[in-house]
This record gives structure tokens, C-alpha cells and sequence, in this order.
């Protein structure tokens, strides 16, 4: 599937119609799809590849070493996860992965930051957390652009989504699928599931294996260019437009036999608000056609929970 391609310099640098097209072509895809594709996103060849040297570098060191950056209290949300830890909710199986996950940093006096953990620094590879920061901005810019395109799209005023993700908690996750080596029991890559913060930005997979699952019930291979980031909705939002925005379920399937010795790493932004955000459904998305379909929950509340879900929080 050649998902719907969106120009955001458009709407950052375009004229009033068309930062008005891109509006309506990014609610549309996301009405009906839930995935775009995203080309002139802001953030330099030079920072993506500089972001990937530092985590192939870091998923390149020993176990053990590696062992040392998992933090267990912190629930996966800041260092190392070690490989076979998180399954998709409803899975029992763990992904086939490994991943490091940096955080939001502070940088006023801002009373949220004594919600979140440091970030965890790499002794081995003093470049690692830098280039992470860096390309961690670049996200937060992009993804801040596309929720002021949201917010017009839902004739909300366009900056309804600041408040709620400045300092906010979202996080940079870098994700090892290793060489498979044997015949998987159960698990693929990464199970079928859905995202659980507002939308996500994925930067740069190496290899192929997104699929997204189509309205008629079939699995489809997700491609995009090179120079093109894929943003979709999380569920935080689909809750919050009570379905009007679509968290499409998608997964990473193996690779053929032919390819197995093949590792992936991807790169997902997952663009989280402050917890005390209420996701409550927002009034324009009750109709009578409509009813609310969900409880009143605030972000916080909503992540506890699924990261229950997922194993990474006892």
C-alpha cells in the first residue's frame, strides 16, 4: 500500500491554501487510513544517520554490557530493554526485539520534571545520548507541526495540542531486531497491536516488514521513501476524537527464510502528552451517530495502564 504522502513544509512555510490542503488531506488520511507518509518533515539526513551509527553501535556491544543500562523500576521508559521482554497486549509471547528508550529533558523550571527519570548514559559510547537528544528535537518539532494540523482539522484552535505536549512525555525509541536464528516459535518482530500515545513518527526502518491492517481485513506492506517519515495515530487520540481519527493495528512481520540473517532497526517517536492531559472525548466528536465510546481517562492514567499491558510495568 502506498500510503498518502503529505508536503509539512506546506504547512509550516506554505501560502494560506496550502496550509489549508494539507489540513484536510492529513485529517482525511487519518479519517479513513490512519497512516501518512511525510516528506520535507524538518529533520536532516545528516541527524537520522548520525542518530543510527550511535544505536547500531550500542545494540553492536556485549549483553552484558548492555545488561548494565536496564533500568527494571523505570518500566522500559528510560535505557535498555533486553530482548524478549515486551509483547503486544492480548500476547503472551514476546517480540522479537531489543530497544533503548530516551526521554523528555527538561530544560526550565517546569514542576513536570520531577515526573521523569533521567535518561540513561552510555559510558562505551559518549555520542550515543547527544545524537539522541538531537534527533529527539527534530521530532518534537515535526510532531508539534502535525498536531496543529490535527487541531484545525477538528476546528479546534490550532494550538489546542501545546499546552498538552510541551514537556510532555514522549519518547525516542531505538528498536533491534536481530538475525533470526532458529525457527520462531510464535512470535513475530513485533505482534500485531496499536500505538498507545498521539500520533508516532517512525524514521528510517532498515528493513522492510511494516504492515498495517486494511479496513477489509488484510495485512499490507507499508512502503515510503527514503527521504519520508511514516506518521499514524496512537490511541491517545483516537480515544480523544472518539474514533473519529483512526489508530490502525499494524504489526512487523519476519522476513522470508532468504533474509533471516537480515537485522532491522527502526526508529519510532512516540509523541506522548502530559500526563494530567484528559482524554476525554472531545464534544464536536459526540453525535448521535456517534455515542462516547470511552471512559474519561487522563494520559497518565491511560499509559499506567498499558504499559501493565505490555510486561514493561508489574
Amino acid at each position: 500500500m502506498e500510503i498518502p504522502v503529505v508536503d509539512l513544509s506546506n504547512f509550516i512555510n506554505g501560502t494560506p491554501e496550502q496550509k489549508h490542503d494539507f489540513v484536510m488531506q492529513l485529517g482525511k488520511a487519518y479519517e479513513e487510513i490512519g497512516f501518512v507518509a511525510v516528506k520535507n518533515h524538518g529533520i536532516t539526513d545528516a541527524v537520522i544517520s548520525n542518530v543510527y551509527k550511535q544505536v547500531e553501535d550500542f545494540f553492536a556491544l556485549p549483553e552484558t554490557v548492555k545488561k548494565n543500562y536496564e533500568k527494571p523500576e523505570l518500566a522500559g521508559q528510560r535505557g535498555y530493554t533486553s530482548f524478549g521482554t515486551e509483547h503486544a497486549k492480548g500476547y503472551d509471547a514476546p517480540d522479537l526485539k531489543e530497544f533503548f528508550q530516551f526521554g523528555q529533558i527538561v530544560e526550565n523550571n517546569d514542576p513536570i520534571k520531577s515526573e521523569y527519570p533521567d535518561n540513561v548514559f552510555v559510558a562505551e559510547i559518549p555520542e550515543f545520548l547527544p545524537a539522541m537528544q538531537q534527533a529527539y528535537k527534530g521530532f518534537e518539532f515535526s510532531g508539534f507541526a502535525m498536531l496543529r494540523a490535527i487541531a484545525l482539522f477538528l476546528d479546534l484552535d490550532e494550538n489546542y495540542f501545546d499546552k498538552h505536549v510541551i514537556n510532555g512525555n514522549s519518547i525516542l525509541r531505538a528498536i533491534y531486531y536481530p538475525p533470526i536464528t532458529e525457527e520462531p516459535k510464535t512470535a513475530i518482530r513485533a505482534e500485531q497491536h496499536e500505538d498507545i500515545n498521539l500520533i508516532t513518527l517512525l524514521v528510517g526502518a532498515s528493513a522492510d516488514g511494516l504492515e498495517i491492517l486494511s479496513k477489509s481485513g488484510n495485512w499490507v506492506p507499508v512502503t515510503s521513501l527514503p527521504e519520508q517519515i511514516v506518521v499514524n495515530v496512537g490511541d491517545m487520540l483516537q480515544r480523544l476524537t472518539n474514533n473519529r481519527l483512526v489508530s490502525t493495528t499494524h504489526r512487523v512481520v519476519n522476513p522470508g527464510k532468504d533474509k533471516w540473517n537480515t537485522p532491522r532497526y527502526s526508529m519510532p517517536f512516540f509523541l506522548h502528552p502530559r500526563s494530567e492531559m484528559s482524554l476525554a472525548c472531545l464534544e464536536s466528536c459526540i453525535t448521535e451517530m456517534s455515542p462516547k465510546s470511552y471512559e474519561d481517562y487522563t494520559a497518565g492514567e491511560y499509559l499506567d495502564e498499558r504499559l501493565r499491558e505490555i510486561g514493561l510495568k508489574k
